[in-house]
């Protein structure tokens, strides 16, 4: 494959290459297109299909950077359209200190507000600012004078400032994918200052929901002169009042030196229109019925994750053991079915998550089993996208209960994948970003117990009516919220970059209104912990 010289008009930035490597039987390798339209990539894809010319920037490992056999640029052409890929070659060290030690041990724990986990010991900056320069020179060559460059996530903190110093013409905006913390969080960071002015070079800084928003404002302000100068009251589906991460007010703009940075609030959405497909395809009801028939007369708990100590995983087993302690007559008629896929990071931290969720599993199996009935049912590998929209459908409870998550999208995959019609009842923790976009949910704050233990009772006590009511504002909240609003939104946002455009500011007299999520049974704000 030869490159091509024309340059483009939106050029993505992101750690991962957007196709899966399939290595063949005669030791080739194809390049396919990801096998499910959910996920960050695919979701990118959706929108560098609406652009006329696109670009994608990614890392690829090698040990040998300059050998000329290395494919550096090639081509794409999927259902999403043709498009280049600039494949950066980084060494088996710099991926491991870039992406595994700075990104993993220092930055991911400061984001979801695990300060105990932070590791500064072995993070060679240098290294990181290295491979920061080489995707921002990357993005530079591929883009046209006026493009906008977009930024994927946090290990690419770096990539504005340098980028603005190589092509002071693109536009550049950049997205958080995970939560952004508070300034007493945030500012552990002995980098923290270079990272700030880096993303302050941004002409847009987007995240999920106003509370990651301001948050970095906070953060911006207090290491240097930027201020915001609008915000505007936060929109009614996105404004609960009393949850946890819940704000009035959502900033939009903000000042640095004479430059103006867009703040913009857009949550990624589910693939919502995938989700019915799949519902919808032949064998499907079959298969919903298999899972029903394998779980019996039993009520069906399902908790997909990955291994991670931010997903509760932990949490959600320590409450199960508690359900069947203090209630035995639930025993064989009660199941947790519990997805918890490990990530490949060949990292002590999850490993040790991964150990305990397998020792938690033999326990209480071991204690309240029998041969006939294990009440946790334990997977750790993905399950394919249609066979878990079975699962979905076929659960009586899912239950999302993250310590820190930045959004989530297990939750609204199975609000859409129960329908309106659903019986199906929702516990989701008050820290997952979606938590402050979907109505009918019951809430839990995973730090308490005894808000846990409410929680499953009262999702296990609720009548069918009760559920089936609560899923339709789920299903509506969701769709609300969905892949093509955040697509939609994201377009909206590069006209407006490339044509110098100021965002739309509501009038401050426009106040949001008071939308809340009461649930009788269960009091969310309950923070004691036994």
């Amino acid at each position: 494959m030869t490159a091509k010289t024309e340059k483009s008009d939106l050029v993505v930035v992101y750690h991962r290459q957007p196709y899966e490597e399939v290595t063949l039987e005669d030791g080739t390798t194809e390049l396919r297109e990801n096998s499910s339209p959910n996920g960050i990539v695919p979701t990118i894809k959706g929108v560098m299909g609406r652009m006329e010319s696109a670009a994608w920037v990614a890392w690829k490992q090698t040990e040998t950077p300059e050998d000329p056999q290395f494919e550096q640029i090639v081509e794409i052409d999927d259902s999403y359209g043709s498009y280049r890929v600039n494949r950066l070659p980084l060494t088996e060290h710099e991926v491991s200190s870039f992406y595994h030690l700075t990104s993993k041990e220092a930055f991911w724990p400061i984001l979801h507000g695990f300060k105990e986990r932070y590791n500064y010991d072995p993070v060679d900056w240098e290294t990181f600012r290295s491979v920061n320069r080489k995707f921002a020179q990357a993005a530079a060559d591929a883009a046209s004078d006026d493009a906008v460059v977009w930024i994927h996530d946090y290990n690419l903190w770096l990539v504005p400032g340098f980028l603005r110093e190589i092509k002071p013409s693109v536009k550049i905006a950049f997205f958080h994918h995970t939560p952004f913390p508070a300034s007493g969080m945030f500012n552990v960071l002995p980098w923290r200052e270079e990272i700030v002015r880096s993303l302050l070079e941004c002409d847009s800084v987007g995240f999920h929901i106003p509370r990651y928003a301001q948050s970095f404002v906070s953060v911006a302000r207090s290491l240097t002169s930027a201020r915001t100068i609008a915000d505007q009251p936060t929109d009614p589906d996105m404004s609960p009042r009393g949850d946890a991460l819940s704000e009035r007010w959502t900033p939009t703009l903000m000042e640095h030196h004479g430059h103006l940075i867009h703040i913009e609030t857009n949550p990624v959405g589910v693939n919502d229109a995938y989700v019915t497909e799949l519902t919808e395809r032949e064998g499907f009801a079959e298969r919903v019925q298999e899972i029903r028939d394998w779980v019996g007369d039993a009520a069906m708990i399902l908790s997909v994750s990955r291994t991670d100590y931010t997903k509760g995983n932990i949490e959600q087993l320590e409450t199960f053991e508690r359900l069947l302690q203090r209630r035995p007559e639930l025993r064989g008629k009660v199941r947790l079915m519990l997805v918890s896929v490990g990530a490949n990071r060949n990292m002590a931290a999850y490993d040790e998550v991964q150990q305990k969720i397998e020792e938690l599993t033999g326990r209480i199996n071991g204690t309240h089993g029998s041969f006939e009935w294990q009440p946790v049912s334990l997977v750790s590998t993905a399950i394919p996208m249609d066979e878990l929209v079975a699962y979905y459908r076929a659960a009586d409870v899912c239950s999302i209960t993250p310590i820190a998550d930045g959004l989530n999208l297990v939750a609204p995959e199975y609000c859409i994948a129960q329908g309106e019609e659903g019986t199906g009842a929702l516990i989701l923790s008050e820290f997952a970003g979606c938590a402050v976009l979907l109505e009918g949910q019951i809430p839990v704050n995973p730090f308490s117990y005894k808000a846990m233990d409410r929680a499953l009772d009262a999702a296990l006590a609720m009548s069918e009516e009760g559920r089936r009511e609560r899923m339709r504002d789920l299903v509506r909240s969701s769709k609300r919220w969905n892949i093509t609003a955040w697509s939609d939104a994201t377009m909206k946002l590069f006209r407006a970059l490339r044509r110098g455009e100021k965002p739309e500011i509501t009038p401050s007299a426009a106040l949001a209104s008071d939308r809340t999520s009461e649930i009788p049974v269960i009091s969310a704000a309950d923070t004691s912990v036994g």
